[in-house]
């Protein structure tokens, strides 16, 4: 089938507004931008533009979001101006490749990572969905995943969530608070750790800290020599989370609720065995994450308690909202 030039033209005295889209092919990285009334005028400009050999044709638009197809006119009215569209020219499929929000497109002839590519570009979704579930779980997300949700578009995220752009503005700032907060909690730490080392030095403390060093060198050796291997194979926690714990200043603030658990659940040698570290700043570590995670958890259990009291008082009949008065009626 040929796409011609005045395929698509709305009747004669009909007047459309002409959207702005943004066009380009499969695996490319140049868009182009056009305006176009209706579907058909812009899949005639896209063989045009595109240079799309019309034996090719049919074409086919999809969102270059995520490859729903679109073929329907007033679906295509709906959409916001600058929309993105992919043409796939005959029997070519759809295939995620945007791997920085729009600016550049990988090809998959070029790389085979984009399993990878996709499923890092698709991450902020998932991380909505589970606040679009359940808002106070803010209070259970790793500082990667709210930073992530802060960088997102605030449109793409108010669609998304099904929420005004003002709303998610809000959302948005909520999210860079808490992430303030805990970056505020671990300098307050480390004020705290160089004050402690501060006063060692004077004499009373290092004291005791080398003796507590001492206590535990031979059952680090013991666990380093003698079942070093064994033990190691045995932790289950990721490299990432290895990474935090051994990198991060405080690095219960950094790991999400879920991590925080599974440190907490991991034996102790073994995980001193594969931070590289003695007994006691392992287990140091462990309880820190154990106090976050309760923390979490506690202040989760808050919220919930306080929307369930307040969703059973918007409940209650307004007769039954001021029991004092009904007393006073004896009738």
């Amino acid at each position: 089938m040929e796409v011609t030039e005045g395929a698509g033209v709305p009747e004669p005295g009909e007047i459309r507004k002409l959207k702005p889209c943004l066009l380009r092919r499969n695996h490319s990285r140049e868009q182009h931008g056009v305006a176009a009334s209706c579907l058909e005028e812009l899949r005639s400009k896209a063989c045009d533009i595109l240079a799309i050999d019309k034996s090719l044709t049919p074409v086919t638009l999809v969102l270059a979001e995520d490859g729903t197809i679109v073929d329907d006119d007033d679906y295509f009215l709906c959409l916001p101006s600058n929309t993105k569209f992919v043409a796939l020219a005959n029997n070519e499929k759809w295939a995620y490749n945007n791997s920085d929000g729009g600016t550049a497109w990988i090809s998959q002839e070029s790389f085979d990572v984009d399993e990878t590519d996709s499923g890092a570009g698709l991450k902020w979704k998932n991380v909505a969905r589970q606040l679009k579930e359940d808002l106070s779980s803010i209070i259970l997300l790793s500082e990667e995943d709210l930073q992530v949700l802060i960088d997102v578009p605030c449109s793409d995220l108010a669609r998304e969530l099904g929420q005004s752009c003002a709303t998610i503005q809000g959302l948005q700032n909520t999210l860079q608070q808490v992430l303030d907060q805990r970056e505020e909690a671990r300098q307050s730490k480390q004020l705290l750790e160089l004050y402690l080392q501060a006063l060692g030095k004077e004499g009373s403390i290092l004291s005791k800290q080398e003796e507590s060093r001492a206590g535990f060198s031979e059952k680090g050796d013991a666990v380093d020599t003698g079942t070093g291997g064994e033990i190691s194979s045995e932790v289950a926690l990721t490299s990432q989370i290895l990474t935090a714990l051994k990198e991060k200043p405080a690095p219960e603030l950094s790991l999400s609720s879920q991590d925080l658990e599974l440190v907490t659940k991991e034996d102790l040698k073994a995980l001193a065995v594969a931070l590289n570290w003695d007994i006691k700043k392992t287990e140091n570590v462990q309880e820190a994450c154990n106090q976050e995670l309760a923390l979490r958890l506690q202040q989760m259990q808050s919220l919930r308690s306080l929307r369930n009291i307040s969703a059973r008082k918007n409940s209650l009949p307004g007769e039954l909202q001021n029991p004092k008065r009904a007393r006073q009626d004896p009738t």
